[in-house]
């Protein structure tokens, strides 16, 4: 203890005084510049407290943090927060924690955000300011999830309408190809009907021609067969008559033979009784014909 008492003093006692007062001076003047709002001038006398003076005090890094915060200087002002948010001191703790969860929120960081402030308050219970912005955030991350998990449904959904509507369009696209197909078929089927009827048609009327021409020619060929058949009758009874006509008269033969005369000499008698007869006939027929005379009757 005394050993301590006198290492203390022998410290104490070390320090340039002009140093401290000087010190002093730029505490004051930095803190009457913060205060006023006037962080640049701030900055530069926090900053070279510690940085050149090496002046290591928690309350003196947290106003050039917070000097840093407050010109929008969020990557010095984190470099500056980082250690103190592992301070001892539960009050100098909870509040870097709590700056870096503004600028964690600022930036859309929600979740870090939430941690930095979950820390605040379990160094600090009492750091009302974390509690708002810790509820404030939990709302906010539950709003983006809730908001997340509504769009990702409707992202599913969409897809799953684009998917239906694909599957429709493909399907009347399909239906439509099919239609057409059906349609080009029943055209063919009734051309190719058609086609069959004109064919049936012309067969037809072949057949029928062919059926009258076999007709007429059945006719005239039986036609030609009755003629054949008269022509043979006529001739065969012609001929029965010229055999009949040739064939002697058995009385007469038996005439013949009581007057002596042979058939032969008959027929050329007969013949020569024709001829004087046809003579005759001719004669009287020039006769006739000569004018008549008026004066004497027809007698």
């Amino acid at each position: 203890m005394k050993i301590f008492a006198l290492f203390l003093f022998a410290s104490i006692f070390s320090i340039d005084p002009s140093k401290i007062s000087k010190i002093n001076t730029l505490k004051s003047e930095a803190k009457k510049a913060y205060l006023a709002g006037d962080m640049k001038t701030a900055i530069e006398k926090y900053k070279f407290l510690i940085d050149s003076l090496h002046v290591d005090e928690q309350e003196v890094a947290m106003n050039l943090a917070n000097a840093y915060f407050n010109t929008n200087d969020t990557t010095n002002a984190l470099n500056r927060y980082q250690p103190l948010a592992a301070s001892r001191d539960a009050k100098i703790n909870s509040w870097a924690n709590q700056q870096m969860g503004v600028v964690a929120n600022r930036q859309g960081k929600f979740e870090e955000a939430l941690n930095f402030f979950k820390q605040a308050l379990k160094s600090e219970p009492n750091n009302e300011q974390a509690r708002y912005n810790y509820e404030m955030v939990k709302k906010k991350l539950e709003e983006k999830k809730k908001q997340e998990q509504q769009n990702k449904d409707k992202n599913n959904q969409d897809k799953k309408d684009d998917q239906k509507k694909d599957q429709n369009k493909d399907q009347k696209d399909q239906d439509k190809k099919d239609q057409q197909n059906k349609d080009q078929k029943d055209k063919q089927d009734q051309k190719d009907k058609k086609d069959q009827q004109n064919k049936d048609k012309q067969d037809q009327q072949k057949k029928d021609q062919k059926d009258k021409q076999d007709q007429k020619d059945k006719e005239q060929k039986e036609k030609e067969q009755k003629e054949k058949e008269q022509q043979q009758k006529e001739q065969e009874k012609k001929d029965q008559q010229n055999k009949d006509k040739n064939k002697p008269d058995p009385q007469l033969s038996e005439k013949l033979k009581e007057m002596k005369i042979s058939e032969e000499k008959a027929k050329m008698i007969l013949e020569a009784m024709k001829n004087q007869e046809v003579q005759y006939l001719q004669q009287n027929k020039r006769k006739a014909t000569k004018p008549k005379d008026k004066g004497k009757p027809d007698w």
